[in-house]
């Protein structure tokens, strides 16, 4: 008992500090507070990013998730004014002699044009001064005008336009971020997280563009409330649903389609949303006589009840799946399931808090009827978090919270079919495991020009029993052969058996966090961060991408956790009155505990994967550039990565060389050069374009260096591993969005989206493979590329 007391003693002392500091800040003068909701007057959706400032002054504050703001100041006579990026800037003059609550409705701009926005959507004197760095925000306007393949809007590929993202190759909806891997990304819907974000392997992502209101990808300078991945967070989040009207929003497109509903409820105290999304590819395949078939669907769901002024209850969720058959011959599915109820309570004008209640769940089923068997396989958690905000000053802001996730791993359960089948049945052990934490986090403006965002999270996993564990003499379950010269698997010499109430091994690890930004003048600033971050599930995948049969597991005896440590610098600018901006970041990451695979490693249907893999580390360092123009007919950007991901993985205990013998090799997500140019164009009230160019250093793989006979049989031995390269990548998209009628007073709008994903039909490699020509015993390599030139055509409505 005494330890855990001492193990949670510096998160004690590091609040008491901060709350005496903050009460120290906030009763140093008199000061009043004004607080309220900022909404959408049209659908009453909550604002995130709203600007709210004392004009002539720097007192200000920006609208949280929930629309909430909270900002006081000295006793006189001011101008309150609400700024948000494509509505309507209010004015109104206030005399702050008392606490007041204002909620406020905004109004979307009519003569403004639609415009890219790339950043959060504060003026930008609030953008230079805020800690915030290596973040980007897109608000689903800026996605919905982005050329994508098939006519389909993609939150993820999106994404992968912005400056240290890139994509897992051609038609994938997998990310890296700053050179990491996709399991060491952080991806919540609705604050549930997303274990595979793809559908129909990798075409299009989970994200129903109709049901998500804006989305926030932190690739750096992680806050503390977030952890357990070390490399990114996206935080994406579902519109609440019209508090207004009844509306209906869809689309019909090449090979899916999607409907959304949202209205009020609750006699105008709650509002809901539904929305889904199928696609038929599986009936045009069988009008034009395949019999492989394969389709997805997916459904969006959330509704919200003000309880009164200081409550409100909201409950979210997601339900989504895909579907395989392969001739008869085999057939597979997958999916995401999730659920969240979420409770937010008003203290008082100065302390906001949010309770959620939260599960998700990722399964695949895999079934091959031409042995008689079903393999199934998930990963679910359970979650309950509980987050503080209390706005102490103008200067002092307080972030704090806990929370707990109970993960339940099944790696695998094999299930005979028929009678005659020769499959005996199988179930791999089960994992389950209990990760928790306590973070605390401050925004801190020292003086007008510099501010501090600082803060500490902790975080405990503990490796639950419940199943057996195999034991290995002199605790080595991978040794190197010198005779042979490769790793080789240890035979178990037995296993001990935990009960559920026991701990196989447990894991604590104290990550800070800190974030500076000083503002040079009123257009420019510079702005350096530090993270720590620790990870303790890992994904077990030998593939450079997201794929069904992937399996989750937990740290525990002979897998530690991932811990990173990145360091950022950067420079904010503005030109010509904020027609134009730039932002450039350099970073350095490293991660201990990065696990990679033995050679020839076997991870499917494995109950041993300790006997596959070795403990490594990476480094990933780059640079980011990013030129945006933001007002005007004409608004995009230029994104430009160059950077450099490395790993080197020791023998250890194992012994002998390790991989690549020890030294720094390339991952399969290393990227030199990564360009983007995004461009979107309105000609008039009914015309408006948009293009993507892409260029992108090609993969690194390894290829075979030479050969050699045995038996008569010509075996290929191999380069260093990833020391060559896919061709590079580069693609060209346009599209073109016709709007018929734009009559404000008409009820029913719809737009024509014509759009050509890869213009120049380049050939992009997806994969090469080497191999043997039977016929003239030639070695031949093969190309292997998903798409060509590929146009589309969708009709969106909203009524």
């Amino acid at each position: 008992m005494k330890k855990k007391k001492q193990r949670y003693r510096p998160i004690r002392l590091l609040i008491g500090l901060c709350l005496l500091l903050g009460s120290t800040l906030s009763h140093a003068q008199s000061n009043f507070t004004i607080s309220g909701n900022v909404t959408d007057k049209m659908n009453g959706e909550t604002l995130f990013g709203t600007s709210i400032f004392l004009k002539g002054t720097t007192i200000g504050a920006i609208t949280n998730e929930y629309g909430f703001y909270s900002i006081s100041a000295p006793k006189g006579s001011y101008t309150l004014v609400f700024s948000h990026m494509g509505y309507q800037e209010i004015t109104m003059e206030v005399v702050l002699d008392k606490n007041q609550k204002i909620d406020i409705e905004v109004q979307e701009s009519s003569t403004q044009l639609d415009e890219v926005e790339v950043t959060a959507e504060e003026p930008e004197r609030a953008i230079l001064r805020k800690p915030e760095m290596s973040v980007s925000k897109l608000n689903i306007k800026t996605v919905k005008q982005m050329p994508v393949v098939l006519g389909e809007v993609d939150v993820i590929k999106s994404l992968q336009i912005l400056p240290g993202v890139t994509n897992n190759g051609e038609g994938s909806s997998g990310f890296h971020v700053r050179g990491g891997a996709v399991d060491q990304n952080l991806v919540l819907l609705d604050e549930a997280i997303i274990y595979n974000t793809s559908h129909m392997l990798g075409f299009f992502s989970v994200f129903n563009a109709d049901a998500v209101k804006d989305l926030k990808l932190y690739k750096g300078g992680i806050p503390a409330k977030f952890g357990g991945r070390v490399s990114s967070v996206l935080d994406v989040r579902q519109k609440d649903g019209n508090s207004k009207n009844f509306a209906l929003t869809g689309g019909v497109g090449v090979i899916s389609s999607r409907l959304a509903a949202e209205g009020p409820m609750f006699n105008n105290k709650g509002s809901f949303l539904v929305a889904g999304r199928g696609s038929y590819a599986h009936l045009l395949l069988k009008l034009a006589g395949e019999k492989n078939s394969v389709s997805f669907y997916d459904l969006n769901l959330k509704t919200n009840y003000s309880l009164n002024k200081n409550n409100k209850l909201y409950l979210s969720g997601y339900f989504g799946r895909d579907v395989f058959d392969f001739d008869g011959s085999f057939s597979s599915s997958y999916g995401n399931a999730s659920g969240n109820l979420r409770w937010n309570h008003i203290f008082n004008d100065r302390l906001f808090s949010n309770l959620s209640l939260i599960y998700s769940k990722y399964d695949y089923e895999l079934g091959i009827d031409d042995f008689d068997f079903d393999w199934i396989s998930s990963i679910k958690n359970y979650n309950a978090k509980y987050d503080l905000k209390y706005y102490f000053s103008d200067a002092f802001k307080l972030d704090f919270g806990i929370s707990t996730i109970k993960y339940e791993f099944d790696p695998g359960q094999i299930k005979p079919t028929g009678p005659d089948s020769a499959i005996n049945e199988l179930q791999l052990d089960k994992k389950r495991a209990l990760e928790s934490a306590a973070y605390i986090n401050a925004e801190h403006k020292l003086t007008d020009r510099l501010t501090a965002q600082y803060g500490i999270r902790f975080s405990h996993f503990n490796r639950m029993g419940g199943q057996p564990l195999s034991e290995y003499a002199n605790d080595q379950p991978l040794v190197y052969n010198n005779t042979l010269q490769f790793y080789q698997r240890t035979d178990p010499i037995g296993e001990t058996t935990f009960k559920k109430s026991e701990s196989i091994k447990k894991f604590s690890n104290f990550e800070p966090r800190l974030a500076l930004a000083y503002q040079l003048n009123d257009y420019s600033s510079v702005k350096l961060g530090y993270s720590r971050a620790a990870q303790y599930i890992h994904l077990l995948s030998n593939t450079s991408s997201v794929t069904p049969l992937d399996v989750w597991t937990p740290s525990g005896k002979y897998i530690k956790p991932q811990l990173s440590d990145q360091y950022a610098l950067g420079y904010f600018r503005n030109f010509k009155d904020k027609m134009y901006s730039l932002e450039t970041e350099v970073y350095y990451k490293t991660v201990d505990n990065r696990i990679d695979y033995i050679d020839g490693s076997d991870l499917i249907g494995n109950n041993t994967i300790e006997t596959e893999i070795l403990n490594g580390e990476s480094r990933a360092y780059g640079l980011e550039i990013l030129l945006r123009k933001n007002e005007g007919p004409f608004t995009g950007w230029i994104s430009y990565t160059l950077s450099k991901s490395e790993q080197r993985t020791f023998g250890g205990n194992a012994g002998g060389p390790g991989i690549n013998n020890g030294d720094w090799y390339n991952t399969p997500f290393d990227r030199t050069h990564d360009i983007s140019v995004t461009g979107a164009y309105q000609l008039n009230d009914k015309w408006s374009f948009g293009t993507n160019a892409i260029f992108q250093t090609g993969r690194p793989v390894t290829y075979p260096n030479g050969q050699y006979q045995y038996e008569g049989i010509s075996i290929a031995s191999y380069s260093e591993r990833n020391a060559d390269r896919l061709p590079a990548y580069y693609r060209l998209d346009v599209s073109a969005t016709y709007k018929p009628n734009r009559r404000p007073d008409k009820k029913w709008k719809g737009e024509w989206v014509f759009g050509i994903y890869n213009v120049l039909n380049r050939k992009n490699a997806a994969s090469i493979s080497f191999g043997q020509n039977f016929e003239t015993g030639a070695n031949e390599a093969t190309r292997t590329a998903i798409f060509g030139i590929v146009p589309s055509v969708t009709y969106n409505f909203k009524f």
